[in-house]
């Protein structure tokens, strides 16, 4: 499926209009169109499934980020957030970036960790050999246990060993489990796989097996996104650009040196990647999780994003990081929206989705690190959080419009302020 992910003046629609749009260039049909503008999408049997205690559901705004290109490739992408101005900045770096050549994304293979921590070995150095020495027995007992897996070309593919031959509790040996779960977040089937081996294990190492569970630090599953943007790109008439990349490229320096700054620049990018998690049906506390021990890499806490000046003066960010998401599985497949994001996207593999995700999470990044470089994050943000806050004052849909703009020029975007100026208008 072709898809031109251009959205001009997509804001100035109401969100019946923008559904139109989106659907006739995602090829919805009635019957998923109907499914997006019920406010009752998710069937409360369907809930109860999902997890445990349900007395009803949630729901937080979906919106559509445009202008994506992705190796060429142009992508919608649907994100479900509370938070204002994160669709729009994304969008609005993504039309920036697409006039400068697009993204350009590469992901590793599925690779999850599953690990089996060992207890009780006094040898715990000759207990890795062992371990390795039987490395292929221990991929064929894992294995046995999702022949549909195997089918498909995933399955358990290597073994590693960690030894920490000096904790509190004595001598541990850890074994990771290096498993392709294609499509698969993978969760499941390599705790699965764990838990096959333990016993073998024992018996190997004449020690104790205790947990057994996959690691959120997904390492060996990265995604990838890269941008150059020209100076003229970023040229504005109060900044010039080859000034906001140098200013950008400061705010990033302080970002890699201090972790204080790095928490809070690494958030901005999850701001992108966390709603295309949750509208895809995801896990982003897996995402979350594997993300901040990825930024602890090094010894320290730092920036999750490169961003750099290359010799033509263009300003050129990369990000790399682990992006342990499925197409299969979980609430990817029983929650309804989820399903129909995954379609709107037009993904066909788990690291495809995966690669757009991190493609997000660069441009909402350097959407924030513009801002704060010129003008400083109040003055988009602020004007776009006026529409929550007239919500919060009371004001009608009529009155909607008025109210925020009334906020904006007068740069105060207070629920007090708002009343005031409703309470004027409505002559009370």
């Amino acid at each position: 499926m072709t898809v031109d992910s251009r959205l001009p003046q997509f804001r100035s629609l109401n969100p019946q209009q923008r559904l139109e749009q989106i659907a006739q260039r995602a090829n919805l049909t009635a019957d998923e169109i109907a499914l997006l503008a019920n406010p009752a999408a998710l069937p409360l049997e369907v809930a109860n499934g999902m997890i445990e205690n349900v007395i009803g559901t949630f729901q937080i705004p979906m919106g559509v980020a445009g202008y994506f290109q992705l190796n060429g490739k142009d992508v919608l992408v649907p994100m479900a957030v509370e938070e204002p101005s994160v669709v729009a900045a994304a969008s609005f770096m993504a039309k920036l970036i697409r006039d400068c050549g697009g993204f350009h994304t590469s992901s590793s293979a599925p690779l999850m960790r599953a690990q089996v921590q060992v207890i009780g070995v006094s040898d715990p150095y000759g207990a890795r050999l062992a371990i390795l020495k039987d490395r292929q027995a221990i991929i064929d007992i894992a294995n046995s246990r999702d022949q549909l897996l195997i089918s498909l070309g995933g399955g358990c593919k290597d073994v590693e060993v960690h030894v920490f031959p000096d904790t509190p509790r004595g001598a541990m040996v850890i074994v990771h489990l290096i498993v392709d779960v294609r499509d698969a977040m993978g969760a499941n089937t390599v705790n699965t796989m764990a838990e096959a081996v333990a016993g073998h294990i024992e018996q190997i190492t004449g020690g104790k097996v205790r947990l057994r569970i996959l690691s959120n630090l997904a390492d060996l599953r990265l995604a990838r996104a890269h941008v150059r943007v020209s100076p003229e790109a970023l040229t504005t008439a109060d900044y010039d650009g080859a000034d906001v990349i140098n200013r950008i490229v400061d705010a990033y320096t302080f970002a890699a040196v201090d972790p204080y700054r790095a928490a809070t620049h690494n958030k901005g990018i999850m701001n992108g990647i966390d709603p295309v998690i949750v509208a895809t049906g995801n896990d982003w506390r897996a995402v979350e999780a594997g993300a901040h021990a990825y930024a602890c890499r090094n010894g320290h806490y730092t920036s999750l994003s490169t961003w750099e000046i290359a010799n033509d003066g263009y300003l050129v960010g990369t990000l790399e990081i682990p992006m342990p998401v499925g197409l299969v599985g979980g609430a990817t497949k029983t929650h309804p929206l989820a399903r129909l994001a995954l379609k709107m996207m037009d993904v066909k593999s788990a690291q495809e989705l995966a690669e757009i995700a991190v493609a997000v999470g660069l441009a909402q990044n350097m959407a924030a690190m513009r801002a704060l470089a010129t003008e400083g994050i109040q003055r988009g943000h602020m004007a776009l959080h006026a529409r929550n806050i007239g919500l919060a004052a009371g004001a009608s849909a009529d009155e909607m419009d008025w109210v925020v703009q009334q906020m904006v020029a007068a740069k105060d975007v207070r629920v007090d302020f708002a009343v005031k100026l409703l309470s004027q208008r409505r002559g009370k």
